[in-house]
């Protein structure tokens, strides 16, 4: 076998080589990318259901409801070719086309969740961090038109502002109940202040007025509760009495 035929044999090896690593590369940067994609989709549809079971009853809407499972809908039929033999998903996307089907007639069982204090309030803000990180994501990915995005995180904002509304309210409401009218005056000067700094406080003036005539009140019993009884005896009023009788004994004795 002459020297070229076998530096032609070498080269064409190592081009074989070459090319097998590379096919390998692209089918293992392929395996790769469906498993980035489906965890990232596995991933949306269960950020999807949380926000859509756990959303206190006060903040969920039939369309707020109806555009969670549209939106678990397209994600389940995009993850649908990279998880083929799922038969559990696909019972799910026919229990998601008759639930958007239905349109905003579609039911909503949320139950009313009092938010009572700040770990309760917490929990419902990451939900509305999670929402709206799940539209803009949503509108990035082309699920959602950008007018739409645009509607839903201004929503968004307003369930922001009625969380902070029935917190601080309920915070307030809780210290009278327990005789702090010092604790409920702070809860109620901070509800006033946060509507205050609204972009658009008008949008809130009775909530704001409400949060005022709360103010007010605490502020009384505040002060009624500073004020000593009138015929409550004291050490300062014996002082003064004492006081009062001493310069009458001694103006009695000089004169």
């Amino acid at each position: 076998m002459s020297p070229l035929v076998i530096t032609l044999l070498i080269v064409g090896g190592i081009a074989l080589l070459i090319v097998i690593a590379y096919v390998n590369h692209m089918v293992e940067n392929s395996k790769l990318e469906k498993a980035r994609q489906k965890a990232d989709l596995n991933d949306r549809i269960r950020r999807c259901l949380d926000v859509s079971e756990k959303m206190p009853g006060q903040l969920m809407s039939a369309a707020l409801k109806l555009l969670l499972s549209r939106l678990q809908l397209q994600l389940s039929e995009r993850l649908l070719p990279l998880d083929k033999g799922n038969a559990g998903l696909k019972d799910r996307i026919d229990e998601l086309k008759a639930m958007v089907v239905q349109g905003e007639s579609i039911p909503v069982n949320n139950a009313p969740q009092p938010i009572l204090n700040e770990a309760k309030a917490k929990d419902v803000r990451f939900l509305l961090e999670n929402l709206h990180a799940l539209i803009t994501g949503s509108a990035q990915i082309g699920l959602l038109p950008a007018n739409e995005g645009k509607h839903w995180l201004k929503q968004i904002r307003q369930m922001l502002v009625q969380l902070h509304i029935e917190f601080f309210g309920n915070l307030g409401q809780q210290a009278l109940q327990q005789n702090q009218p010092g604790q409920a005056r702070l809860a109620f000067e901070r509800g006033a202040q946060y509507l205050r700094k609204q972009p658009e406080p008008g949008l809130y003036q009775a909530q704001l007025k409400h949060f005022e005539e709360q103010l007010a009140r605490a502020n009384a019993l505040v002060l009624d509760k500073a004020q000593p009884l009138a015929d409550a005896p004291s050490e300062l009023t014996e002082g003064l009495k004492n006081l009062d009788d001493d310069d009458w004994k001694k103006k009695n004795i000089y004169d």
